[in-house]
């Protein structure tokens, strides 16, 4: 029963030897990938305030919300 178990029924392993290294390869490229990442964001978040100002500047201010009545008359027009 051991040796039905020990037998190699995926055929020649040998011919595709390439997997394992190629496999290697590309979890180094994304392990060196990640830590590139890591390290530009950690700059990044370095680069920013520890506390934002209080208030209503910035881009979300500039952005006009429109008047109730403005939409009211339109759906009043229709």
């Amino acid at each position: 029963m051991i040796e039905f178990w020990a037998d190699n029924n995926f055929g020649d392993t040998r011919a595709g030897g390439l997997a394992g290294p190629t496999g290697l390869v590309v979890i180094l490229l994304l392990a060196i990938g990640t830590i590139f990442l890591i390290r530009s964001m950690n700059a990044r978040l370095r680069k920013l305030p520890e506390r934002f100002a209080q208030g209503t500047s910035g881009p979300r201010a500039a952005v006009e919300v429109p008047a109730d009545d403005a939409v009211q008359t339109e759906e009043n027009a229709n």
